[in-house]
């Protein structure tokens, strides 16, 4: 499955990214990519995305990542809401999808487990 996501490639303390599509199970650490869509520099906030090879990668069922989605959508790419990175991360680990509360996350209890 192709996604759509950064890869860091700036300095320590001076962040940098591209935006490219790999694989899902691919390592964008690992150098081999797909293809390149743009670049984005947060403390600039320059962006620069080929949109039309974006729209491409996404209508062959790339999946972009949280982050690489706000930026489509705020690039104009996606027609759709933005999503919370952090709150899609946090529910990653659900079977079912749904979100555990602060309540139920104090009411959960981790059973010791009992050498017999």
């Amino acid at each position: 499955m192709l996604v759509i996501r950064l890869q860091r490639v700036g300095r320590k303390n001076d962040p940098s990214f591209r935006i490219i599509v790999n694989e899902k199970a691919r390592s964008a650490k690992a150098g081999k990519i797909v293809e390149l869509l743009g670049s984005y520099n947060p403390k600039s906030k320059n962006l620069n995305l080929k949109e039309d090879r974006a729209k491409y990668w996404l209508s062959v069922g790339a999946k972009p990542s949280a982050t690489a989605h706000n930026i489509l959508v705020s690039k104009g790419v996606i027609n759709a809401p933005k999503i919370d990175p952090v709150r899609k991360k946090a529910t990653n680990g659900l079977s079912n999808g749904a979100s555990v509360s602060a309540e139920d996350k104090n009411t959960l209890v981790e059973t010791p487990a009992v050498n017999v």
